[in-house]
């Protein structure tokens, strides 16, 4: 590959990284769009057609150019560009169709005629106007890469300019010269493969990437055979137009709705703390049967609603020292805290506490014994 071929080839491959933005999700593309796309192009090599036995004929034969010629014409091309322009509409629902004014351009890269070879020069160019159906996957789910493929007819003008082969014929003496030149219109076709990418930044615009297969039916050229001593004959002669491209472009959806802004959380209203009462015998700090059933339910109404925090706090009746009642509420919480451990509570969620005989349920004189003063409260946070 040449320098200039390797430079066209990465130039249209290449995206900067600083201008890479932000992704977003696809929608799809609703009214009126206008796109560009460039990159590279490959076309094919082209034989001559008829071209074959115009060179065969008794007016171009050894006999009036001093030719011997044998096997075929072919006309072999450089990598090029290709650069495309597009207006169209999308109807929302991933269709689209559009209008499309296309430009294709290669330097020849070798000709052979018949037998000869020599130095070789020219370039091939095509103009084409196309109208382009396509459908965009997943247009309606939003999916944050959009591929499409599309299908294209239209009408294409090839120009050979000075498509030309230098060369010494197979008698060793005769310099003879083969050039076709012309510029001939016909029906065009293509199939598009790509992918679009959104850009947050800017609702509607899109980063796209694609292949397209383009073609035209055979088109007509002047072919003309010049020997050493300046005879010359021309005709028509049918060349071939297929090329394969790869192109990086931008597409602009007109009147795109910005991305909908992000739906604030609901506020989730706090969870009541939840309490649970166990009670005590008199001066008693180890757990009855019903209180560990009461620790139970606490135990399991933890795993029922979201819990940060389990408080449990012992309290005694008026009777005794204060002082000792302090103690006595401290053992029948460590008590309660013990049995939730053993049933599978956390212990670092447990906050044990003794409060004496303070903030009692049911006010009574000192020394005073009441059963419902005798507890501890399990407190669900």
């Amino acid at each position: 590959m040449t320098r200039t071929r390797a430079l066209l080839l990465a130039t249209a491959l290449a995206v900067p990284a600083a201008t890479i933005p932000t992704l977003a999700s696809a929608q799809a593309v609703n009214g009126v769009y206008i796109g560009a796309g460039a990159g590279v192009n490959w076309l094919t090599d082209s034989d001559g057609g008829n071209l074959q036995s115009f060179i065969d004929a008794s007016s171009v034969n050894s006999n009036n150019l001093g030719l011997t010629p044998s096997g075929g014409f072919n006309a072999s091309f450089e990598t090029g560009f290709a650069g495309v322009l597009s207006v169209g509409y999308g109807f929302g629902n991933g269709l689209r169709l559009e209008l499309e004014g296309n430009f294709r351009y290669n330097e020849v890269d070798g000709v052979t005629a018949r037998g000869f070879t020599g130095n070789s020069g020219g370039r091939a160019k095509t103009y084409g106007l196309m109208v382009n159906a396509l459908y965009d996957f997943g247009a309606t789910s939003g999916w944050a890469v959009q591929p499409y493929l599309g299908i294209g007819a239209g009408y294409a003008w090839q120009d050979y300019d000075n498509v030309t082969l230098r060369a010494r014929g197979t008698s060793g003496s005769t310099v003879p010269q083969f050039r076709v030149d012309g510029t001939d219109g016909q029906f065009a076709y293509q199939a598009i493969v790509g992918a679009a990418v959104p850009i947050t930044s800017v609702p509607g615009l899109a980063i796209t990437a694609e292949y397209r297969f383009f073609g035209t039916l055979s088109q007509d050229m002047t072919a003309t055979a010049t020997n050493a001593n300046g005879v010359s004959r021309r005709t028509s002669v049918e060349v071939d137009n297929f090329n394969h491209s790869i192109l990086i472009g931008v597409r602009y959806a007109f009147g795109a709705a910005p991305p909908p802004a992000p739906v604030a959380p609901a506020a989730v209203a706090p969870v009541p703390a939840r309490t649970f009462l166990v009670f005590f015998d008199w001066n008693r700090a180890d757990l009855t049967d019903r209180a560990r059933q009461i620790v139970s339910e606490a135990a399991q109404a933890r795993t029922q609603q979201a819990v940060t925090r389990i408080e449990v706090n012992g309290y005694t009746d008026t009777s005794g020292s204060a002082q000792y009642n302090q103690g006595l509420s401290v053992r029948r919480a460590n008590a309660v805290a013990a049995e939730l451990v053993r049933l599978g509570v956390p212990r670092q969620e447990i906050v044990s506490r003794g409060f004496g005989e303070t903030n009692l349920l049911v006010a009574t004189p000192d020394n005073t014994r009441e059963p419902q003063n005798r507890r501890v409260e399990i407190i669900l946070r």
